[in-house]
């Protein structure tokens, strides 16, 4: 694990990090939590499930409360977007190109940032997840390649209660579930596990690279399940703008 980092974060994204906790305040109780014995370092992989829009706010003031400033590496939709992709381009932020000649240059980016030390933030599964019960689906093996290719630690992180503030729909719908949220405060809660064992991997051997994303993915699904004990199977609060299947439900879900 690097001991150092020669990333800052810009100006910009530190006024970012200060901001997530406070709108994260208005509309829920955050509560973060580290695996016991573990402390988050510089140069690692944070790999969280997605099962909202607030996510990356929620992540972020969580992050923030821990003193890390996180890069992310967000899709391409959102970097083209005007104002948003500026923003995230003066932030520091790592831009996927999915399905697209660039796309290697967003695993070169994410490389080259966990050299110089920063803590990136990837969403395995690739999308908010459709399982009916918002379970994580089964993970793109993009990170499992990133872990291997550069020794990063690989740290699960679970979240829950970010579907409950902002609508799968938004910008549909948006104001009256923040309205709501800032009523009635949901809590959002973060889990950041221990960091995956993958000694045992060897990364030349076909198939490396989804078996790191199913123990990732695994590990993921048991950090959140404390969080949503009580919501075993469906979550109370059902998003009827969320489309749902089962094809990419992840096995361990199924079972």
């Amino acid at each position: 694990m690097n001991t150092f980092t020669s990333w800052q974060p810009p100006l910009l994204w530190r006024a970012a990090l200060r901001v997530s906790r406070l709108l994260t305040g208005l509309v829920s109780k955050l509560e973060v939590s580290v695996a016991p014995g573990h402390e988050i370092g510089h140069g690692v992989i944070l790999a969280s499930n997605h099962i909202g829009n607030f996510d990356p706010i929620a992540l972020t003031a969580a992050c923030s409360r821990l003193g890390i400033a996180p890069r992310y590496l967000a899709m391409e939709e959102l970097f083209t977007t005007p104002v948003v992709g500026w923003l995230l381009q003066r932030a520091g932020q790592i831009r996927v190109d999915r399905d697209k000649p660039t796309a290697p240059q967003a695993f070169a980016d994410a490389r080259q940032a966990l050299a110089e030390g920063a803590v990136i933030i990837v969403y395995p599964e690739g999308r908010i997840s459709r399982d009916p019960g918002l379970w994580p689906e089964r993970g793109k093996t993009g990170t499992g390649r990133l872990a291997l290719a550069t020794g990063a630690p690989l740290i699960p992180v679970a979240i829950w209660g970010t579907h409950e503030v902002l609508p799968y729909a938004a910008p549909k719908g948006l104001w009256p579930a923040v309205f709501k949220a800032m009523r009635h405060r949901p809590k959002v809660s973060v889990r950041f596990g221990a960091p995956l064992q993958l000694s045992d991997i060897d990364p030349a051997r076909p198939g490396a690279a989804q078996q790191v994303t199913d123990r990732l993915l695994n590990a993921i699904i048991d950090e959140l399940a404390p969080l949503r004990a009580g919501e075993p199977d469906l979550p109370r609060h059902v998003d009827p703008t969320r489309d749902v299947e089962t094809r990419r439900t992840h096995p361990r879900v199924a079972s």
